[in-house]
């Protein structure tokens, strides 16, 4: 495979490195476990610098399709096993489906700074202020979910948009971004004394933590969101069926 870039192109040099890089993997040899090329030698060979370089690998490693090894190098992720709901809600929507008429306690929008993670999976500066979005919601008794949702600048959003509406109808209608593709990570935790004093629990309380990245219909990032739902009230539940 021809390891090249055009640098007379108008496509910014470490999109062309990362699209060279997800074509690079595909090749036998490394999905067979052949360590890449040396970010150094790599660099070296494409003309670039290794800091254009590490951000398209961040990128695949972001992704997981790449994986990094302390003193070894950088290679292909093996595949995981992995569930994807095919036809996910936006929470307003999925409650409503349940027929759980919806109450929300706080909702609270910013604009925030995004920290190197965030900024990251936006692809855009830490000096770039992003709208936050910050909802306590529940059924008509109790405050069980705290939401904490990023938006890429991309988007549009300005703050005077109607966030009791469900989020991703709002955004398709208002800002004509689709929500197409989300992954989401989920996990237990401990509260602290923030997410405990919203949700009501005490301190060290078990609540599911749930990460969801949402990609629009040009699988570009748009919205990163936290969830913190408290446990004894909420059940989250997965339905795969195998293929034959």
């Amino acid at each position: 495979m021809k390891l090249s870039i055009d640098h007379k192109s108008a496509v910014p040099l470490h999109i062309q490195a990362e699209t060279l890089l997800r074509e690079m993997i595909k090749e036998p040899e490394y999905q067979a476990g052949k360590l890449l090329p040396n970010e150094v030698d790599l660099a070296k060979i494409l003309a670039i610098s290794r800091t254009t370089l590490r951000q398209a690998i961040n990128k695949l490693v972001y992704e997981e399709l790449l994986v990094r090894k302390k003193r070894l190098g950088t290679k292909v992720a093996q595949s995981k096993m992995s569930s994807k709901s095919m036809n996910w809600l936006s929470f307003t929507q999925e409650m409503q489906a349940r027929g759980i008429p919806i109450k929300n306690y706080e909702l609270h929008v910013s604009w925030v700074y995004p920290d190197d993670y965030i900024a990251n999976f936006f692809d855009i500066k830490t000096e770039k202020k992003i709208m936050k979005l910050e909802r306590l919601r529940g059924n008509a008794d109790e405050a069980f979910v705290y939401f904490v949702s990023y938006f890429h600048p991309r988007i549009g959003l300005t703050g005077d948009e109607d966030f009791k509406k469900p989020l991703y109808e709002m955004l398709e209608n208002e800002h004509s971004v689709v929500a197409n593709l989300s992954k989401e990570e989920i996990s237990a935790r401990a509260a602290d004394k923030l997410i405990a004093g919203k949700l009501e629990i005490d301190p060290g309380s078990p609540v599911l933590f749930r990460k969801r990245f949402v990609f629009d219909q040009g699988d570009r990032p748009m919205e990163y969101n936290l969830g913190y739902y408290k446990a004894e009230s909420f059940i989250y539940t997965v339905e795969s069926r195998r293929n034959s």
